[in-house]
């Protein structure tokens, strides 16, 4: 199922009045006019349930709503990028056992077991009779659950190899149409529900500004910036090419025709693949935008993008654009755009 499309936003500077644009309605011929979006205003919700396998997201709706919108692109290359980054059987379940069902169905086994644990310990020894010690058990174990999921709170605000960055591939499309997407799930009752935000983001300022604040990095301490972005990395599994020389002689000392017919598994290693190569400032900016919008997007529509306290390209919101925000949390400058909530 799709949720409808939000429209909407803030006039600028309060006399002037909005700026318009003419979308295209979903009847052949009909035009009509709305205001244009801001930056990070969500424009349509694809929801769908997790725990069914044989369910998906409504990409025929999608592609009517994005023809509204404008936007042009070709829907069965989204479609398949779409179904290669979120709905993959193996994605889907590495979404469930990190969604917030699951968390909070760990935490309650975790509870009882260190409970369990603690308060057995405890009765070998002679107070541990007192009923004052079952309270002071259930205090710590409490407090040591709520540091867990603290810590699993705290990571979840980072981004996810798994799936911020596999809709980079998508987001490399859909930026140049001035949209951004991110992944989250909610927690329906019993129901894992999987939610793709569509996030208008017009990404221009933001790569001037993320450009000279590159080039002003490369010349100040190079060093620094090229260790931030050796951390933006993957671990890719790579098959090992034999020299030919080794094939040939590897094969003149099999005797047998049994292992001459034998096949033999492929030779693997893992390498590290750098998300964000050397290169122009513009290149290197244009690259983390695309990398880091899954994530940027998955935390403003959750709420857990910090205040910031500059000025950015957000003119409705006082949470931080996407070139702030990875300014201050992947390249690790001294400049504080952000105040804690």
């Amino acid at each position: 199922m799709a949720h409808d499309s939000q429209a909407g936003g803030t006039e600028k500077n309060g006399s002037l009045s909005s700026i318009l644009y003419c979308k295209s309605d979903l009847r052949e011929g009909s035009l009509q006019w709305a205001k244009e979006p801001l930056n990070g205003q969500v424009l349509m919700v694809l929801s769908m349930d997790n725990n069914c396998s044989a369910t998906s997201f409504d990409m025929e709706l999608c592609a009517e709503k994005l023809k509204s919108f404008g936007v042009q692109v070709a829907a069965d290359h989204w479609r398949r990028l779409i179904q290669d980054a979120v709905l993959k059987p193996e994605v889907r379940r590495y979404m469930f056992y990190n969604s917030r069902a699951f968390q909070i169905a760990i935490a309650v086994v975790f509870y009882l077991s260190l409970w369990t644990n603690i308060y057995s310990t405890v009765q070998l020894w002679s107070f541990g009779r007192y009923w004052e010690v079952s309270v002071l058990v259930t205090l710590v174990a409490v407090a040591v659950t709520i540091i867990v999921i603290l810590v699993i709170d705290c990571r979840q605000r980072k981004i996810n190899m798994n799936t911020d960055v596999r809709l980079a591939a998508v987001n490399e499309i859909f930026i140049q149409h001035s949209l951004i997407l991110g992944i989250t799930d909610v927690l329906d009752g019993p129901r894992n529900i999987l939610q793709l935000w569509f996030v208008r983001f017009n990404p221009e300022r933001c790569l001037q500004s993320l450009s000279a604040h590159i080039m002003d990095l490369q010349r100040t301490r190079e060093s620094g910036l090229r260790h931030s972005l050796d951390q933006i990395c993957v671990v890719m599994e790579a098959a090992v090419q034999p020299h030919p020389e080794t094939e040939e002689e590897e094969a003149s000392r099999e005797e047998s025709p049994l292992l001459s017919n034998s096949k033999k598994e492929p030779v693997t290693c893992n390498e590290l693949l750098h998300l964000v190569p050397e290169g122009p400032p513009e290149v290197m900016a244009q690259q983390l935008l695309v990398i880091f919008s899954g994530c940027y997007v998955r935390l403003l529509v959750t709420g857990r993008l910090p205040r910031a306290v500059a000025r950015g390209h957000l003119e409705h919101s006082s949470v931080p654009c996407l070139c702030q925000f990875i300014e201050t949390t992947v390249l690790n400058t001294h400049r504080s755009w952000f105040t804690g909530r």
